[in-house]
């Protein structure tokens, strides 16, 4: 990659990232608005704690590229909005929320050395432990109030975060959590003929699994629990697991003529190619990871052509398609999501 196109993705991304914070950025709540546009705030009728796990991740995303402290003192500013809407502590009632925002909250941390996001993960991992049990054989719950429901949401991302925490501070405990979760995960919620992972089981209390819901979603957190034991652990297997699993999504989910991930609508899908794009991002890091950066690629061309208003860096559900009137923030941080790996792979 030559370096006027190494400027074209950073130059894309710093416009993504300013339609951000210009469209979305509230400071009365200290938070981001769910959409735009959103006049008073009188879109904010819901609290979605976990897109705004994701946009902290964002923010981490910028800082660590650019170095530029608004990143860090917006972060600063966000983590005391945050706190406020959710009544002055961090746990809530799904484990798979709570997943996120400890997961965001530890890359601020490594990213700024502020103690109080390292604080803010371990109590949320602490938390999160407490959703093991032994319906349907192990795993993590998907919430307190529903805890033989096991899902790929409430036990990938947990694995991600538990090698991770291993990596950063060499708690062998953690470590052996992340594998536990790990092949639970495996065992129970990836289809052993292809790798393509499924989303969840016991959901309405026959044990079924929900091999129908089938979703980007699933595939990154997974891939991206693979990628992190192979960090930690160095076993080549996990490695494995996660291109096998990479190439299982690409066959069932991207189109097959352009290779473009699906439209998985507003609301909470927003979010859901943006979590396969951070962990497909991952493993491109990695050996064997050729395909993977080749997908961000060719998505990413797709969304800035034909997935952005224009004259304006805001983002499509459908990367294919120029957005509507109204922007949802899910969607809009996917998309930056995505600018930000191009920038960071070819920067």
């Amino acid at each position: 990659m030559n370096k006027t196109a190494i400027g074209v993705w950073e130059k894309r991304v710093d416009e993504a990232q300013a339609a951000l914070e210009h469209f979305f950025w509230n400071d009365e709540i200290k938070m981001y608005n769910i959409e735009t546009p959103c006049p008073n705030g009188s879109c904010n009728t819901i609290f979605h704690y976990w897109w705004m796990a994701h946009a902290v991740d964002v923010l981490v995303d910028g800082l660590l590229r650019t170095g530029e402290q608004r990143y860090a003192e917006k972060l600063r500013i966000f983590y005391e909005g945050i706190l406020e809407r959710n009544g002055g502590s961090l746990p809530n009632e799904l484990y798979d929320d709570m997943e996120w925002m400890a997961l965001a909250w530890l890359r601020a941390y490594a990213a700024t050395g502020e103690m109080t996001y390292k604080q803010a993960a371990l109590v949320l991992w602490e938390d999160i432990k407490t959703g093991w049990n032994d319906h349907m054989g192990g795993g993590i719950a998907w919430q307190k109030s529903q805890l033989d429901y096991k899902n790929t949401p409430a036990n990938a991302p947990a694995a991600i975060l538990a090698a991770r925490l291993y990596l950063a501070f060499k708690d062998n405990s953690d470590l052996a959590w992340a594998k536990k979760i790990y092949e639970w995960q495996k065992d129970n919620l990836v289809d052993p003929d292809t790798g393509f992972v499924w989303d969840g089981m016991n959901r309405i209390g026959d044990g079924a699994i929900d091999k129908e819901w089938k979703f980007t979603y699933c595939q990154g957190v997974y891939i991206g629990a693979a990628v992190e034991l192979f960090r930690a652990s160095g076993e080549q297997a996990y490695l494995e697991d996660a291109i096998r699993s990479f190439d299982a999504a690409v066959s069932e989910l991207t189109d097959p003529v352009t290779g473009v991930l699906p439209d998985e609508e507003t609301g909470d899908g927003g979010l859901f190619k943006g979590i396969l794009i951070r962990y497909a991002a991952e493993l491109a890091k990695e050996e064997g990871g050729a395909r993977a950066a080749q997908l961000l690629l060719v998505n990413a061309e797709q969304l800035w052509l034909n997935g952005k208003a224009d004259g304006q860096a805001l983002f499509n559900h459908n990367w294919t398609e120029n957005p509507g009137e109204i922007v949802t923030l899910s969607v809009q941080l996917s998309g930056v999501m995505l600018l930000e790996k191009m920038a960071e792979q070819h920067g």
